[in-house]
C-alpha cells in the first residue's frame, strides 16, 4: 500500500495523460452525504469485504475516509486480497478539505 497526500492526488486526476484513479470512499452514507471528493464511489467499510468483486483488482484504487484511519485498514484488506495499486489519502476528506477544496464542509 501506498500513501498519496491530498496535492498529490489532485495533481492525478487532473492529468488528462494518465488513466484516473477508482477513488473509494469508505465512510459511511451520513457522512459522504456531508462532504465528498468529486467522482468518488461510496462503499462503507464495513460493506467492502462483500463487494470486491465490484472493484477491478488491476486499477489504481485509492482508498478515502475522513482521516486516513479507516481507509488504511481497507487499503491493507485489499492488498491481502490481491489488489496490486492500492492507495491510502493521507489525512483523508479533511485533508482534501484543508489543502484542495477550502469550500468543502469538514466535520
Amino acid at each position: 500500500m501506498q500513501q498519496i497526500g491530498a496535492h498529490e492526488l489532485q495533481q492525478w486526476v487532473q492529468d488528462t495523460s494518465r488513466a484516473s484513479p477508482f477513488l473509494l470512499d469508505v465512510r459511511e452514507p451520513w457522512e459522504y452525504e456531508h462532504c465528498h471528493i468529486a467522482n468518488t464511489h461510496l462503499i462503507p467499510m464495513q460493506s467492502v469485504p462483500g463487494k470486491l468483486d465490484m472493484l477491478d483488482k488491476q486499477a489504481h484504487i485509492v482508498v478515502i475516509c475522513h482521516h486516513g484511519v479507516r481507509s488504511m485498514q481497507i487499503a491493507h484488506f485489499l492488498e491481502h486480497a490481491g489488489f496490486e495499486q492500492v492507495y491510502n489519502l493521507q489525512g483523508g476528506v479533511d485533508s482534501w478539505a484543508q489543502q484542495v477544496d477550502a469550500g468543502m464542509p469538514t466535520y
